[in-house]
Protein backbone atom coordinates (compact mmCIF):
# COMPACT_ATOMS: atom_id res chain seq x y z
CA UNK A 1 0.00 0.00 0.00
CA UNK A 2 1.68 3.51 -1.19
CA UNK A 3 1.15 5.66 1.85
CA UNK A 4 3.30 8.30 3.36
CA UNK A 5 2.30 6.99 6.87
CA UNK A 6 4.18 5.05 8.80
CA UNK A 7 1.65 2.98 10.77
CA UNK A 8 -1.41 2.58 8.87
CA UNK A 9 -4.44 0.27 10.17
CA UNK A 10 -7.96 -0.16 8.76
CA UNK A 11 -10.53 -2.63 10.79
CA UNK A 12 -8.11 -4.07 12.60
CA UNK A 13 -9.00 -7.11 14.97
CA UNK A 14 -8.13 -9.82 17.17
CA UNK A 15 -10.60 -12.47 18.54
CA UNK A 16 -9.48 -15.59 21.18
CA UNK A 17 -11.84 -17.86 21.00
CA UNK A 18 -15.04 -16.66 19.65
CA UNK A 19 -14.33 -13.47 22.07
CA UNK A 20 -12.92 -10.26 20.56
CA UNK A 21 -9.51 -9.02 21.87
CA UNK A 22 -9.61 -6.10 19.93
CA UNK A 23 -12.08 -4.37 17.25
CA UNK A 24 -11.66 -1.95 14.40
CA UNK A 25 -8.92 -0.11 15.14
CA UNK A 26 -8.36 2.14 12.45
CA UNK A 27 -5.17 4.23 12.39
CA UNK A 28 -2.46 6.46 10.62
CA UNK A 29 0.57 7.61 12.02
CA UNK A 30 3.06 10.05 10.49
CA UNK A 31 6.87 9.15 10.63
CA UNK A 32 8.82 10.47 13.21
CA UNK A 33 5.49 10.81 15.63
CA UNK A 34 5.37 9.94 19.21
CA UNK A 35 1.94 7.73 19.81
CA UNK A 36 0.50 7.10 23.15
CA UNK A 37 -1.71 3.99 23.72
CA UNK A 38 -3.13 4.17 26.48
CA UNK A 39 -6.39 2.40 28.26
CA UNK A 40 -6.55 0.04 31.39
CA UNK A 41 -5.17 -3.90 32.09
CA UNK A 42 -7.13 -6.01 29.50
CA UNK A 43 -7.87 -3.24 26.99
CA UNK A 44 -6.04 -5.07 23.82
CA UNK A 45 -3.05 -2.55 23.87
CA UNK A 46 -0.68 -4.97 23.93
CA UNK A 47 -2.75 -7.62 21.40
CA UNK A 48 -2.71 -4.64 19.05
CA UNK A 49 1.26 -4.27 19.23
CA UNK A 50 1.87 -7.14 18.67
CA UNK A 51 -0.26 -7.46 15.55
CA UNK A 52 1.24 -4.98 13.99
CA UNK A 53 4.55 -6.14 14.90
CA UNK A 54 3.86 -8.79 12.73
CA UNK A 55 4.49 -11.06 15.83
CA UNK A 56 0.31 -12.47 15.53
CA UNK A 57 -2.14 -12.66 12.89
CA UNK A 58 -4.69 -10.27 13.12
CA UNK A 59 -8.58 -11.91 12.76
CA UNK A 60 -9.55 -8.82 10.81
CA UNK A 61 -8.84 -5.64 8.86
CA UNK A 62 -5.63 -4.96 7.55
CA UNK A 63 -2.15 -2.88 8.32
CA UNK A 64 0.68 -1.46 6.80
CA UNK A 65 4.26 -0.95 8.56
CA UNK A 66 6.31 2.06 6.60
CA UNK A 67 4.39 0.58 3.21
CA UNK A 68 4.80 -3.38 3.93
CA UNK A 69 1.79 -4.78 4.78
CA UNK A 70 0.87 -7.18 7.12
CA UNK A 71 0.54 -10.54 6.53
CA UNK A 72 2.18 -10.19 3.40
CA UNK A 73 5.72 -8.83 4.39
CA UNK A 74 5.72 -10.22 8.08
CA UNK A 75 9.02 -11.10 7.88
CA UNK A 76 10.26 -7.46 6.71
CA UNK A 77 8.23 -5.69 9.24
CA UNK A 78 10.14 -7.84 11.95
CA UNK A 79 13.34 -6.69 10.86
CA UNK A 80 11.75 -2.95 10.38
CA UNK A 81 10.88 -2.49 13.75
CA UNK A 82 11.90 -2.42 17.47
CA UNK A 83 9.60 -3.94 20.38
CA UNK A 84 10.21 -3.67 23.94
CA UNK A 85 7.35 -6.01 25.52
CA UNK A 86 6.44 -5.80 28.83
CA UNK A 87 8.68 -8.99 29.67
CA UNK A 88 12.33 -8.29 29.18
CA UNK A 89 12.44 -11.89 27.63
CA UNK A 90 16.53 -12.13 28.39
CA UNK A 91 18.84 -15.24 28.55
CA UNK A 92 19.69 -15.04 32.10
CA UNK A 93 22.94 -17.28 31.78
CA UNK A 94 24.20 -14.98 29.49
CA UNK A 95 25.83 -11.44 29.88
CA UNK A 96 24.33 -8.00 28.97
CA UNK A 97 26.63 -7.79 26.18
CA UNK A 98 26.31 -11.23 25.16
CA UNK A 99 22.41 -11.17 25.22
CA UNK A 100 22.87 -8.27 23.11
CA UNK A 101 24.99 -9.50 20.46
CA UNK A 102 23.03 -12.05 19.97
CA UNK A 103 20.06 -10.70 19.07
CA UNK A 104 22.06 -7.93 16.99
CA UNK A 105 23.27 -11.16 14.80
CA UNK A 106 19.38 -12.18 14.54
CA UNK A 107 18.90 -8.48 12.55
CA UNK A 108 22.23 -8.81 10.55
CA UNK A 109 23.91 -6.01 12.35
CA UNK A 110 27.24 -5.87 11.10
CA UNK A 111 30.10 -5.99 13.69
CA UNK A 112 31.53 -2.72 12.88
CA UNK A 113 28.62 -1.03 13.38
CA UNK A 114 27.53 -2.66 16.37
CA UNK A 115 30.33 -2.48 18.43
CA UNK A 116 30.18 1.53 18.69
CA UNK A 117 26.40 1.26 19.31
CA UNK A 118 27.02 -1.20 22.16
CA UNK A 119 29.05 0.90 23.77
CA UNK A 120 27.39 4.13 23.57
CA UNK A 121 24.43 2.14 24.44
CA UNK A 122 25.06 0.47 27.34
CA UNK A 123 26.99 3.79 28.50
CA UNK A 124 23.67 5.30 28.28
CA UNK A 125 22.08 3.16 30.53
CA UNK A 126 24.68 3.32 32.84
CA UNK A 127 25.68 -0.56 32.35
CA UNK A 128 29.06 -0.35 30.63
CA UNK A 129 30.68 -1.86 33.94
CA UNK A 130 28.51 -4.52 33.84
CA UNK A 131 28.38 -5.48 30.52
CA UNK A 132 30.21 -8.65 31.30
CA UNK A 133 27.55 -9.60 34.66
CA UNK A 134 25.07 -12.07 33.70
CA UNK A 135 21.71 -10.69 33.38
CA UNK A 136 20.06 -13.29 36.05
CA UNK A 137 21.70 -11.05 38.38
CA UNK A 138 19.96 -7.75 37.20
CA UNK A 139 17.58 -5.65 39.03
CA UNK A 140 13.81 -5.42 36.85
CA UNK A 141 14.99 -2.17 36.15
CA UNK A 142 18.13 -3.33 35.13
CA UNK A 143 17.18 -5.76 32.60
CA UNK A 144 14.47 -3.54 31.32
CA UNK A 145 17.09 -1.45 30.03
CA UNK A 146 18.60 -4.08 28.64
CA UNK A 147 15.79 -4.80 26.54
CA UNK A 148 15.11 -1.65 25.57
CA UNK A 149 19.07 -1.35 24.00
CA UNK A 150 17.78 -4.84 22.14
CA UNK A 151 14.92 -2.88 20.46
CA UNK A 152 17.23 -0.12 19.19
CA UNK A 153 20.17 -1.41 18.25
CA UNK A 154 19.31 -1.96 14.34
CA UNK A 155 18.14 1.02 14.37
CA UNK A 156 14.80 0.64 13.50
CA UNK A 157 12.31 2.92 11.39
CA UNK A 158 9.37 2.08 13.88
CA UNK A 159 9.59 1.32 17.57
CA UNK A 160 7.09 -0.23 19.71
CA UNK A 161 7.35 0.79 23.64
CA UNK A 162 5.19 -1.28 26.32
CA UNK A 163 5.69 -0.20 29.80
CA UNK A 164 9.23 1.61 28.92
CA UNK A 165 10.37 2.88 32.19
CA UNK A 166 8.02 0.56 34.31
CA UNK A 167 10.31 -0.54 37.22
CA UNK A 168 12.93 2.03 36.33
CA UNK A 169 14.29 4.73 38.78
CA UNK A 170 13.67 8.54 37.94
CA UNK A 171 17.05 8.57 36.78
CA UNK A 172 17.06 6.06 34.39
CA UNK A 173 13.44 6.52 33.62
CA UNK A 174 14.78 9.90 32.50
CA UNK A 175 17.27 8.75 29.92
CA UNK A 176 14.81 6.36 28.62
CA UNK A 177 12.70 9.38 27.62
CA UNK A 178 15.72 11.79 26.25
CA UNK A 179 16.32 8.48 24.01
CA UNK A 180 12.58 8.38 22.87
CA UNK A 181 12.79 12.42 21.97
CA UNK A 182 16.20 11.57 20.23
CA UNK A 183 14.79 8.79 18.06
CA UNK A 184 12.21 11.08 17.54
CA UNK A 185 14.20 13.52 15.86
CA UNK A 186 16.22 11.39 13.93
CA UNK A 187 12.81 10.53 12.26
CA UNK A 188 11.71 7.12 13.88
CA UNK A 189 8.35 6.60 14.72
CA UNK A 190 7.44 5.66 18.34
CA UNK A 191 4.32 3.48 18.99
CA UNK A 192 4.63 3.84 23.24
CA UNK A 193 1.84 1.97 25.46
CA UNK A 194 1.97 3.28 28.91
CA UNK A 195 0.28 3.60 32.15
CA UNK A 196 2.22 6.66 33.31
CA UNK A 197 0.04 9.34 32.07
CA UNK A 198 2.49 12.40 33.00
CA UNK A 199 4.86 10.41 30.83
CA UNK A 200 2.51 10.22 27.95
CA UNK A 201 1.16 14.31 28.25
CA UNK A 202 5.01 15.36 28.22
CA UNK A 203 6.60 12.64 25.14
CA UNK A 204 3.62 11.96 22.78
CA UNK A 205 2.60 14.08 19.75
CA UNK A 206 -1.41 12.21 19.93
CA UNK A 207 -2.44 9.76 21.82
CA UNK A 208 -5.37 7.16 21.60
CA UNK A 209 -7.41 6.43 24.70
CA UNK A 210 -8.09 2.88 24.00
CA UNK A 211 -9.76 -0.39 25.37
CA UNK A 212 -11.12 -2.89 22.52
CA UNK A 213 -11.72 -0.24 20.25
CA UNK A 214 -10.50 3.67 19.94
CA UNK A 215 -12.72 5.35 22.37
CA UNK A 216 -11.03 8.99 21.35
CA UNK A 217 -8.22 10.11 19.89
CA UNK A 218 -6.12 13.05 19.62
CA UNK A 219 -3.31 15.72 21.13
CA UNK A 220 -3.32 15.46 24.54
CA UNK A 221 -4.53 19.14 24.42
CA UNK A 222 -6.98 18.37 22.38
CA UNK A 223 -8.67 15.74 24.52
CA UNK A 224 -8.80 18.12 27.47
CA UNK A 225 -10.35 20.35 25.52
CA UNK A 226 -13.12 18.51 23.90
CA UNK A 227 -13.86 17.17 27.28
CA UNK A 228 -13.70 20.49 29.70
CA UNK A 229 -14.81 23.95 28.86
CA UNK A 230 -11.72 26.31 28.81
CA UNK A 231 -11.24 28.45 32.36
CA UNK A 232 -9.91 31.40 33.88
CA UNK A 233 -8.33 31.22 37.60
CA UNK A 234 -8.58 34.78 39.37
CA UNK A 235 -6.62 35.33 42.47
CA UNK A 236 -7.75 38.74 44.01
CA UNK A 237 -6.59 39.56 47.58
CA UNK A 238 -9.48 40.18 48.99
CA UNK A 239 -11.03 37.11 49.51
CA UNK A 240 -14.19 38.83 51.00
CA UNK A 241 -14.39 40.66 46.98
CA UNK A 242 -14.76 36.96 45.48
CA UNK A 243 -18.73 36.90 45.85
CA UNK A 244 -19.30 40.50 44.47
CA UNK A 245 -16.47 39.89 41.50
CA UNK A 246 -18.54 36.73 40.41
CA UNK A 247 -21.67 39.01 39.27
CA UNK A 248 -18.70 41.38 37.34
CA UNK A 249 -17.08 38.74 35.68
CA UNK A 250 -20.85 37.16 34.44
CA UNK A 251 -21.03 40.41 32.70
CA UNK A 252 -17.92 40.06 30.31
CA UNK A 253 -18.99 39.39 26.72
CA UNK A 254 -18.67 35.79 25.76
CA UNK A 255 -18.26 34.32 29.47
CA UNK A 256 -20.46 31.17 29.52
CA UNK A 257 -20.33 30.76 33.90
CA UNK A 258 -18.78 32.09 36.80
CA UNK A 259 -18.11 30.94 40.03
CA UNK A 260 -16.51 31.83 43.54
CA UNK A 261 -14.32 28.65 44.46
CA UNK A 262 -12.52 28.92 47.86
CA UNK A 263 -10.90 32.15 49.41
CA UNK A 264 -10.25 35.16 46.72
CA UNK A 265 -10.45 32.75 43.55
CA UNK A 266 -13.01 32.89 40.90
CA UNK A 267 -13.26 30.14 38.14
CA UNK A 268 -14.75 31.95 35.37
CA UNK A 269 -15.53 30.14 32.03
CA UNK A 270 -14.38 31.27 28.77
CA UNK A 271 -14.30 29.97 25.37
CA UNK A 272 -11.56 31.90 23.87
CA UNK A 273 -9.76 32.74 26.99
CA UNK A 274 -7.29 34.64 25.01
CA UNK A 275 -9.03 36.62 23.46
CA UNK A 276 -11.57 37.32 26.25
CA UNK A 277 -9.06 37.40 29.43
CA UNK A 278 -8.30 41.20 29.03
CA UNK A 279 -11.86 42.04 28.99
CA UNK A 280 -12.17 39.88 31.97
CA UNK A 281 -9.48 41.74 33.65
CA UNK A 282 -10.28 45.11 32.91
CA UNK A 283 -13.80 44.59 34.19
CA UNK A 284 -12.37 43.36 37.25
CA UNK A 285 -10.02 45.53 37.96
CA UNK A 286 -12.89 48.59 37.05
CA UNK A 287 -14.51 47.09 40.04
CA UNK A 288 -12.19 47.20 42.46
CA UNK A 289 -10.36 43.89 42.26
CA UNK A 290 -6.75 44.16 43.45
CA UNK A 291 -6.09 40.67 41.33
CA UNK A 292 -2.72 38.55 42.32
CA UNK A 293 -2.88 36.30 39.72
CA UNK A 294 -4.80 34.88 36.28
CA UNK A 295 -4.04 31.88 34.23
CA UNK A 296 -6.08 29.11 32.31
CA UNK A 297 -7.08 25.82 34.11
CA UNK A 298 -5.46 22.96 32.80
CA UNK A 299 -6.83 20.06 33.00
CA UNK A 300 -4.72 16.91 32.97
CA UNK A 301 -4.47 14.25 30.74
CA UNK A 302 -5.24 11.76 33.22
CA UNK A 303 -8.45 13.89 33.64
CA UNK A 304 -9.30 13.78 30.36
CA UNK A 305 -8.48 9.85 30.68
CA UNK A 306 -10.63 8.99 33.69
CA UNK A 307 -13.88 10.74 31.74
CA UNK A 308 -13.42 8.45 28.51
CA UNK A 309 -12.53 5.15 30.62
CA UNK A 310 -15.00 5.27 33.53
CA UNK A 311 -17.67 6.95 31.10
Amino acid sequence: MATQAAIVAQGLGKTFEGRPAVAGVDLAIAPGEVFGFLGPNGAGKTTTMRMLAALIAPSSGAAWIDGLALGTDDTAIRRRVGLLTETPGLYESLSAEANLRFFARLYGVAEADLRPALERYLRRFDLWERRADRVGGFSKGMKQKVALIRALLHRPSVVFLDEPTAGLDPESAQVVHESIREMQSEGRTIFLCTHNLDEAERLCDRVAIFRRHIIRMGSPTELRRSLFARQMEVIVADPTQAARLVAVARTVPGCTDAQADGPGRLVVSLPDPDAQAPALVTALVGAGAAIRRVAEVEHSLESAYLELIQG
